[in-house]
């Protein structure tokens, strides 16, 4: 066999397999109806993914690209905290959509493991945080923010696709719950909420005031921050 016919053949396996788990979110994919589907013997599945779990870790690879496509194809706010409620929505939008894929992406539990496809979208998560931290917007580390940020989206979205029902109200409440715990604007100190909130709002919206002038805006509220925090 060339390797093209061999190229062509996993490429074969892999697709199958993807339409398979896409169309029954939740169900134990046939190894044997993957096979028939593409005309292979098992020995050829094995020879090119070693195993089930082989196959499925593949399958869940394709699921994490299909992913940050959509992510990239979204330009940045040049605001982290916004970039943060897109991403929770970009994130949630995509497992409603794609319930097979997700459900695979980060449904499958096990004590210890986690697949290497996952660091990927995190990584993009945890630059965001940094951001937010270098500019002095959070009251947590830049990790632990970007921890509260994934296991509330993964918790949300599993909910909505167990239940077959999208809750978008519950997504948006828990999304700006954990946004106000990240930033300490939900604090008994009204004048550090007020400041946070009005920086938020301003970097959501620089067409209002200009893109130069926001960034004025910004850094004097952010050093504003800095010493009632200190104080």
């Amino acid at each position: 066999m060339t390797e093209e016919r061999r190229g062509d053949t996993r490429s074969r396996i892999l697709e199958v397999a993807a339409q398979m788990i896409a169309a029954t979110p939740g169900e134990d994919v046939s190894l044997r109806a993957v096979c028939a589907e593409v005309g292979v013997k098992m020995p050829t599945l094995y020879h090119f993914f070693g195993s089930k779990q082989g196959l499925l870790e593949a399958v869940m690879e394709h699921g994490f690209d299909l992913y940050l496509a959509e992510k990239e194809a979204h330009e940045s706010s040049g605001d982290p905290i916004q970039d943060l409620r897109d991403g929770w929505d970009a994130h949630v939008a995509f497992g409603v959509v794609n319930p097979g894929f997700y459900s695979l992406m980060y449904g499958q539990v096990r004590p210890g493991y986690s697949p290497a496809a996952q660091s990927r979208p995190s990584e993009i998560l945890r630059g965001i945080t940094a951001k937010a931290e270098a500019q002095g917007r959070l009251v947590v580390s830049s990790e632990q923010a970007a921890a509260h940020v994934l296991a509330t989206n993964i918790g949300v979205t599993l909910r909505m696709i167990a239940l077959a029902q999208e809750d978008w109200e519950l997504s948006n409440a828990v999304r700006e719950g954990v946004i106000s715990a990240i930033t300490g604007t939900s604090v008994a100190d009204p004048q550090r909420s007020v400041i946070h909130q009005v920086l938020d709002y301003a970097n959501a919206r620089p067409d209002v005031l200009g893109t130069e002038e926001t960034a004025l805006l910004s850094a004097w509220l952010r050093r504003l921050s800095s010493s009632h925090k200190g104080r």
